[in-house]
C-alpha cells in the first residue's frame, strides 16, 4: 500500500487543475435502464482526460526543473496534454509519437508549437528515444500513465464521480497503459469502497485483462494491439505503479469488440450528442453491450475518455 497514491494526492492535484481542467459533467444517456450517466472527458481543453495528469504533474515540479523543459512519448492525447501543459507555463517542450498516430493528433500537438520526434510503434521505441532526449538536453521525462504524479491527477476523475453521483454502483474505465483506471479508483475506493470499478479494453488489445487474471504484468506485441480501432488504447503493457493500483482497487476488467466500439461511438453522437474517438467509447461499449458480464446497479458511469477522433473514421462510423 505505501507505493499506492493516497487520496491526500488527488486533492492535491485537484487544487493544482482548478481553472485549468473543466470539471467535466456526467451526462445522462437517453432512455437508459439501468440509468448510465457519462462522464464526459471529451470536453476538456484538448479533447481527453490526459490533461488532469500531465498539468497536475509538471505544475508540481520546481521552478528550475521546469524552465529546463519536458519530453514525453505518446500515442496522441498525452502528448498534447503535455504540449497543452507546457505552452501554458511558458517551457520547452518535445513529443516522441508513433509515426501511425492519427493526423488529428499530430496537427493539434503542432498547433500549440511542440518539437515532435517520430518514431516506430513500440513502447520499446518511444521510451528509448524519450529518455536519450531527457538525457541529451536535460528534459524531464513526464511519463504518460506510470508515474505516481499522473496517477494522482488521473484520479480527479474518480474524486468527481463520487462527488457528482454518490449513488453510483458501477463505474467503467477504459484501459490502455492504465494511468486512468488507476487513479479513477484509487480515488473511488478511497471514497466509497462499495462502489464497483471496472476496465474495459478492446478485444484486440487484451493486455490489462490478461495481466489482471494472470496477476503478474502480461506484455502484448505491437502487432497484437496495433489491430484495434482504439488507437489510445494500444499500450502493450500495464505500467507497473497503474497494475499495483488496478491489482488493489479494480474489481474486473472486461472487453469490448471493433463493432461494439463502432456502435458505441454512433450511439453517443445520436443519442447523447457526444463525440468519442474509439478508446474513448469502450467504457459505454461495455455498458452497452456487455451488461451480463458487469455487476449490478441501479446507476452506472462510463468515462468517456477523449473525444480526439479522425474525422474520416467518425463520418465512416456515423454513416
Amino acid at each position: 500500500m505505501s507505493d499506492l497514491v493516497p487520496l491526500e494526492e488527488i486533492e492535491r492535484a485537484a487544487a493544482r487543475l482548478a481553472d485549468v481542467a473543466v470539471r467535466t459533467p456526467l451526462v445522462p444517456f437517453p432512455l437508459s435502464t439501468p440509468r448510465l450517466l457519462v462522464k464526459a472527458e471529451s470536453l476538456q481543453p484538448i479533447g481527453a482526460f490526459k490533461l488532469r495528469g500531465a498539468y497536475a504533474t509538471i505544475a508540481a515540479m520546481p521552478e528550475e526543473q521546469r524552465r529546463k523543459g519536458v519530453v514525453t512519448h505518446s500515442s496522441g492525447n498525452h502528448a498534447q496534454a503535455v504540449a497543452y501543459t507546457a505552452r501554458a507555463l511558458d517551457i520547452p517542450v518535445v513529443l516522441v509519437i508513433p509515426h501511425t498516430t492519427p493526423g488529428v493528433k499530430v496537427e493539434a500537438c503542432m498547433a500549440l508549437g511542440a518539437e515532435i520526434v517520430y518514431v516506430e510503434p513500440t513502447m520499446e521505441a518511444r521510451t528509448a528515444t524519450a529518455e536519450r532526449l531527457a538525457e541529451a538536453h536535460g528534459f524531464t521525462l513526464v511519463p504518460p500513465f506510470d508515474h505516481p504524479g499522473i496517477i494522482a491527477g488521473q484520479g480527479t476523475v474518480g474524486m468527481e464521480i463520487v462527488q457528482d453521483a454518490p449513488d453510483a454502483g458501477v463505474v467503467l474505465v477504459p484501459v490502455g497503459g492504465g494511468g486512468l483506471i488507476a487513479g479513477t479508483a484509487a480515488a473511488v475506493k478511497q471514497m466509497r469502497p462499495e462502489i464497483k470499478v471496472i476496465g474495459v479494453e478492446p478485444e484486440l488489445a487484451a493486455d490489462a485483462r490478461a495481466s489482471f487474471r494472470a496477476r503478474t504484468p502480461v506484455a502484448w506485441s505491437a502487432e497484437e494491439t496495433g489491430r484495434t480501432i482504439a488507437d489510445a488504447l494500444r499500450a502493450q503493457r500495464l505500467g507497473d505503479l497503474p497494475f499495483a493500483h488496478i491489482m488493489e482497487f479494480v474489481d474486473d476488467i472486461v472487453t469490448v469488440g471493433e463493432e461494439e466500439i463502432r456502435q458505441a461511438m454512433r450511439r453517443l453522437a445520436r443519442q447523447a450528442r457526444l463525440i468519442s474517438e474509439p478508446g474513448g467509447a469502450v467504457a459505454t461499449a461495455a455498458y452497452l453491450f456487455r451488461r451480463d458480464e458487469l455487476p449490478a446497479a441501479e446507476t452506472y458511469v462510463s468515462v468517456l475518455s477523449g473525444g480526439n477522433v479522425d474525422p474520416a473514421l467518425f463520418a465512416d462510423v456515423l454513416a
